[in-house]
């Protein structure tokens, strides 16, 4: 944690602020993560990393006291990058309760479009009682539950103010439906373009006695889906999903 420790933002009395990212561009159906069969192993591409790099000249001067990432390779490296012209970083930590919606066994399809598609369709069913991520997926209010309880978590840690957490489009999803009291069901209008930046306030309030945990007053959305390299979304045409899954990154460039 870096040396600018306080317990609140400048000018409030309790209130605490967390900058919460999504990772920078992937390529999922590159040859590394398809001969593994593994999408959690995904890095950054070249475009992904130049994402990263203009969220890093957006808050190198931006006062963070914590870092945290889910802790999967392609967080870690936004947040690194985020973190590299920072003027004064934070250790960064890892948050495994914040990693992406666990899809079960990996699923593959005939065209990236179809992906992209069936994602749609899939957090649109988000609310429904046993909706699942994928079919044998993590259910979405196991994933809900995880995700708000590592937030709370972060929110009655003292002695801090702000904080960066780098996520993922799923559960930053998640998140924002419950920044905004109405659960899973509302993940799915809550767009989260690649390496964006959501600005989330807390009001919080000492519980009474001796019990030194704070209870969350207000819950406040500063600002959703902020993409410093490009602020007014134009020709950022495509949906999230759409922008991940059909516009590739070339494959040598993502292989290690």
């Amino acid at each position: 944690m870096g040396d600018h420790i306080v317990s609140s933002l400048e000018g409030t009395t309790g209130r605490r602020r967390i900058y919460l990212m999504r990772h920078g561009h992937v390529d999922y159906g590159s040859r590394e993560v398809v001969k593994a069969q593994d999408p959690t192993i995904a890095r950054l591409t070249p475009l992904g990393k130049e994402q990263a790099k203009a969220a890093a000249a957006a808050f190198a001067h931006v006062p963070l006291d914590i870092a945290m990432c889910s802790g999967l390779r392609r967080t870690r490296e936004t947040a690194e990058i985020v973190l590299s012209q920072h003027m004064n970083p934070p250790v960064l930590e890892d948050e495994p309760a914040l990693t992406e919606l666990h899809s079960g066994k990996f699923i593959p399809f005939a065209t990236r479009e179809e992906l992209s598609a069936y994602l749609t369709f899939t957090f649109e069913q988000a609310g429904k009682e046993g909706a699942t991520f994928f079919e044998g997926g993590e259910l979405f209010a196991d994933a809900y539950v995880r995700a708000v309880s590592a937030i709370e978590a972060l929110l009655h840690r003292p002695g801090w103010a702000s904080a960066l957490v780098v996520a993922h489009e799923g559960i930053n999803r998640l998140l924002l439906g419950w920044m905004c009291g109405a659960g899973p069901a509302a993940s799915l209008p809550f767009e989260q373009d690649l390496a964006c930046v959501n600005v989330l306030d807390f009001d919080l309030v000492p519980e009474e006695g001796d019990n030194p945990i704070s209870r969350i007053e207000r819950r406040i959305i500063k600002a959703t889906n902020v993409t410093p390299y490009g602020w007014l979304k134009a020709g950022m045409h495509q949906t999230s999903f759409e922008a991940i899954f059909t516009a590739p990154e070339l494959e040598d460039e993502v292989e290690g």
